[in-house]
């Protein structure tokens, strides 16, 4: 069982018989009343967020996943397709069964993909993704000094900000969770 005290963004739980990723939540404290919990969650099967408010302390059975290396292949008409790197089957995932690791899908790229049972709902992303930068605007002399940032758009599409020294063509390290520009990597 899981507890509102042990939630975590990824984790995945039961309720009313449908599975669901935790996205976001917040613990809060009103006033009088006893502590509540908002959540934002994503359906695993329909790909669907919805919102819920929960009492503090309320639980669900936890979801035992079990884990699949696989290899990430190609993308067809909305569907995107796995490789399992032990007995070689493919697995297909829709872009709702996906979210936002859309994002961060490369060719070729390991990862492991959750199994709930024979059906697969998801995969688990490294926690940084190495990713070239396709579009960004030039940086100017005098720029740097500021210390400010610039929107680059990378390979897969994905947008962040980056720094005004790094240039379009470069490869950068990007954190998997939040989206973010960490480093340079050439």
């Amino acid at each position: 069982m899981i507890s509102t005290g042990d939630l975590r963004k990824g984790v995945v739980i039961e309720s009313d018989g449908q599975l669901f990723q935790i996205l976001d939540y917040q613990h809060l404290k009103i006033g009088r009343g006893s502590a509540q919990v908002r959540m934002k969650l994503r359906n695993i099967r329909s790909g669907a967020t919805v919102d819920k408010t929960v009492q503090a302390g309320e639980k669900w059975p936890r979801v035992q996943l079990e884990h699949r290396g696989v290899q990430y292949l190609y993308e067809e008409s909305g569907n995107y397709f796995f490789m399992d790197q032990q007995n070689f089957e493919q697995i297909a995932l829709t872009r709702a069964q996906l979210g936002d690791a859309v994002n961060y899908l490369k060719d070729n790229m390991l990862l492991e993909v959750e199994m709930n049972g024979d059906e697969p709902i998801g995969v688990e992303l490294p926690i940084t993704a190495e990713l070239a930068i396709v579009d960004t605007e030039p940086a100017f002399r005098g720029d740097t000094a500021s210390g400010g940032t610039k929107p680059a758009t990378l390979e897969t599409g994905l947008v962040v900000s980056i720094p005004l020294f790094v240039n379009s063509g470069e490869i950068i390290r990007v954190d998997t969770r939040t989206g973010t520009y960490i480093e340079r990597v050439s």
